[in-house]
């Protein structure tokens, strides 16, 4: 297994079941911040929040590895490691739920139940690989992330009522770093289909999808579903790619739900 890198950030809140929260590209773990808020519960003991910001995002180092989801799977495990915890909830929204599954399908034993949101478990289409490698390729060609600015990464993001939303959504897109973008976007066009993963998985599981997601059609939230032996599907009405952000009350209560699941 990889070493965690020698800078690690996380966001941490609560004292209860332990719950990873993981980001989206290329955002950081500040989109949590509602969720590192509510989810503890009034009086802090519903759900220990921990909230890392991913490889070379927010304020955690790169490291020197080659481009793998798996190796942020594996950062997981190491952070439960060092926070004293055996088993986790573990969820995450769109890049965050690809490393979910990778934790999934690396750490079996270590998850007590499974979060995923605005994801898929699909591997990427031929014509999203080549995607994936122009935008890696510009960045660190210009050593900018301008292009995700030009190509209204953040707006796309979202749903078509959550305008309020873009301008906090692309300070986390502008602060980037192109090398970690560069890094993801290869990690991302790298993994496998997991849809076998998820079928043996004994768990709780929940799936949370956006109705106006316009990068995650709701069919791959319906094929995880039905790969999962103990799934939940939450529809959100109006909202796009990122719910956490968009309808925090509504993606919040569903997490609630998965944790009631896995206390039994």
């Amino acid at each position: 297994m990889t070493q965690l890198p020698s800078a690690v950030s996380v966001r941490e809140s609560g004292s209860g079941t332990p719950l990873v929260l993981l980001h989206a590209f290329p955002l950081d773990a500040s989109m949590w911040s509602a969720q590192l808020d509510a989810l503890p519960g009034p009086t802090g003991h519903r759900a220990r929040v921990l909230a890392p910001d991913q490889r070379g995002f927010g304020g955690t180092e790169l490291g020197t590895g080659e481009p793998s989801l798996d190796a942020v799977a594996d950062d997981v495990a190491l952070l439960l490691d060092a926070a004293g915890v055996e088993r986790a909830v573990v969820g995450g929204l769109s890049m965050g739920g690809y490393v979910a599954l990778a934790f999934a399908r690396r750490h079996p034993d270590r998850l007590a139940g499974l979060l995923l949101a605005n994801t898929r478990a699909t591997a990427d289409a031929e014509a999203v690989r080549a995607n994936r490698e122009r935008i890696a390729a510009a960045v660190l060609a210009r050593d900018s992330v301008q292009l995700l600015l030009d190509e209204r990464t953040a707006a796309n993001q979202l749903g078509p009522d959550s305008g309020h939303l873009v301008e906090r959504v692309q300070k986390m897109v502008a602060g980037a770093a192109p090398a970690a973008v560069a890094w993801a976007q290869r990690a991302m066009a790298a993994r496998p289909e997991a849809l076998d993963v998820l079928a043996g998985l004994r768990v709780p599981a929940s799936v949370v999808a956006g109705e106006q997601d316009g990068l995650v059609p709701l069919s791959e939230a319906d094929l995880m579903v039905r790969a999962l032996p103990d799934a939940e599907l939450t529809v959100i009405p109006g909202v796009g790619h990122l719910s956490a952000l968009e309808a925090p009350e509504e993606f919040n209560a569903t997490v609630c739900r998965l944790l009631e699941r896995v206390a039994g």
